[in-house]
């Protein structure tokens, strides 16, 4: 899917109610300064036209500021603040995004426009070989599952 095609199949959800109203546009930049990089551009469109977190697996993904929180995780910034990752095994610019339970982490790479996706699981992180876009169609057909993560980490890094 295109960017604007993920943008229109995520909108009727929003449009029903399911989904919390759009990011403000101050609500972005304060995310993008804490992280130190802007967002990849379909986040951005994403949380401001479309709704300020709560789409995509289950529960949905974190929002920015006043947006969808998920457990005790209120939005992006505010999980990233104490640097990417407290063991400083992450580095800078992956910014966990969705918390699928059991240690296992869906990461976005803000340091790439098309924000390519990543996985953390028991201190270990890897490049899932998919970008935001494809992520969230994985995540709309109902494809895109909590035990395939694990299984994408590549051979080299497992000990």
């Amino acid at each position: 899917m295109t960017d604007d095609e993920v943008v229109e199949a995520l909108r009727p959800a929003a449009r029903a109610g399911t989904l919390p109203p759009p990011a403000t546009r101050e609500a972005v930049a304060e995310a993008e300064e804490v992280i130190g990089f802007p967002l990849p551009p379909l986040l951005r469109r994403l949380y401001l036209e479309v709704a300020n977190g709560g789409f995509g697996p289950a529960e949905g993904i974190l929002g920015v500021s006043g947006g969808s929180a998920q457990g005790n995780f209120a939005d992006i910034a505010e999980l990233y603040q104490d640097g990417p990752d407290p063991s400083g095994c992450i580095p800078a610019g992956l910014v966990l995004i969705y918390d699928w339970g059991c240690t296992i982490w869906s990461l976005v790479d803000f340091r790439d426009p098309a924000g390519a996706m990543w996985c953390t699981h028991e201190g270990e992180h890897w490049p899932q070989g998919i970008d935001l876009a494809e992520w969230l169609t994985g995540a709309l057909a109902g494809t895109l599952k909590v035990e395939a993560l694990p299984e994408s980490q590549p051979a080299s890094q497992i000990s």
